[in-house]
């Protein structure tokens, strides 16, 4: 069974290029979510595929929006396009870390990448980059530990 097929027969929905809107009450929060692993909405000039201004007709100013995107290499991208919050995963902390240098290798990154885990602020945008739970095509990892990321929104302006 194909992969995303076993996700929309269990009730997840999947967003390719697309935004779900959450509503409790009278507040909002987008949620969008981009292909990966080569994004297939434009090339903007930057190498990058992703459209800063697409990001932001899907997601109005007024709402806190979250982006799901593997790739954190992105991040000035999602910045320029105005996210609120960022979820990626990809370099899942470079598999091998050294100590006090963090993740020794990215694909996309190459040596010790700049987005490896953790969280990166920009302006008004936040990116979580998770170490995830599994492995790469080597089943090892050295220096570094899985993790499940719990986090918890909170309404703006509040105490």
């Amino acid at each position: 069974m194909d992969f995303e097929q076993g996700l929309l027969d269990a009730g997840v929905t999947v967003l390719h290029g697309e935004r779900v809107v959450l509503t409790r009450g009278e507040e909002q929060i987008f949620l969008l979510g981009l292909d990966d692993p080569d994004f297939r909405w434009n090339d903007n000039g930057s190498g990058s595929r992703i459209d800063p201004k697409r990001l932001r007709e899907l997601a109005p100013q007024e709402a806190f929006t979250v982006l799901l995107s593997h790739q954190p290499r992105f991040f000035q991208t999602y910045v320029e396009g105005d996210m609120d919050l960022v979820l990626c995963g990809h370099v899942h902390g470079g598999q091998f870390r050294l100590p006090f240098a963090g993740g020794i290798l990215s694909p996309d990154q190459g040596l010790f990448p700049t987005y490896d885990a953790g969280v990166y602020t920009r302006n008004n945008t936040s990116m979580v980059v998770s170490r995830g739970i599994g492995n790469s095509v080597i089943p090892v990892r050295i220096n570094n530990r899985p993790e499940v990321v719990c986090i918890q929104l909170t309404r703006r302006g509040l105490s």
